[in-house]
């Protein structure tokens, strides 16, 4: 899939006496998903998920694109970063394409005047272009599903994927990063469904 990568460049202002500009900045933005085509004669489970925000290291929950080129050094692109910290923009994203899916009755941010069955969290562990031997997008992203009523934990998925960059560009790193969260959330929508499919939740238990 073709990430759609979209950016917008800020008007250089004048600094001092008007003698210079300042760097115009650029900003990009995650592959927000159409329409999600549900499974064929599968009805929605009867359960309502709350979508909690996804922590992570201060360095994910500000809008800086990170780069390393070790286990140790990490730096971030002054003039290049994302429309939105990753760590919100990848729960956008999953909260969208869960909902697309139509395999819930409901799927709803944390803080909804809504009440739920279960509660989804997600801890970002990693989000940045590495460079070893190859030029490579990595992300490490673990959600887990926790039972509204218990608090007890029914369900885990650890992602973890290098994504090879195209080229050696902050777009072609954004566009890897792009297609390594794509499918880290087709892969936890799959999971989600497998666990569901096997734990049938009756209507009546339903938060709806």
């Amino acid at each position: 899939m073709n990430a759609r990568i979209t950016f917008c460049a800020l008007l250089c202002i004048s600094i001092g006496n008007g003698c210079g500009a300042a760097r115009p900045s650029k900003y990009y933005q995650l592959t927000v998903p159409g329409d999600v085509a549900p499974a064929a004669g599968s009805d929605p489970y009867h359960v309502t998920l709350m979508l909690a925000p996804i922590t992570s290291s201060h360095l994910y929950r500000e809008d800086h694109i990170v780069y390393t080129d070790n286990a140790q050094y990490m730096g971030v692109y002054q003039y290049q970063r994302w429309a939105e910290p990753p760590t919100e923009m990848i729960r956008d994203v999953l909260l969208r394409e869960l909902r697309a899916s139509s395999r819930f009755q409901g799927v709803y941010p944390w803080g909804s005047n809504v009440r739920g069955d279960y509660i989804l969290r997600g801890h970002l562990y990693d989000f940045r272009e590495v460079s070893a031997s190859t030029l490579v997008g990595r992300v490490t992203l673990e959600l887990e599903l926790r039972d509204a009523r218990t608090g007890s934990t029914v369900w885990t998925h650890f992602y973890t994927h290098d994504e090879p960059v195209s080229g050696k560009t902050v777009p072609a790193v954004v566009e890897a990063l792009d297609h390594d969260v794509q499918q880290a959330i087709a892969e936890f929508r799959a999971s989600l469904d497998q666990y569901f499919a096997a734990h049938p939740v009756p209507n009546t238990q339903s938060g709806q």
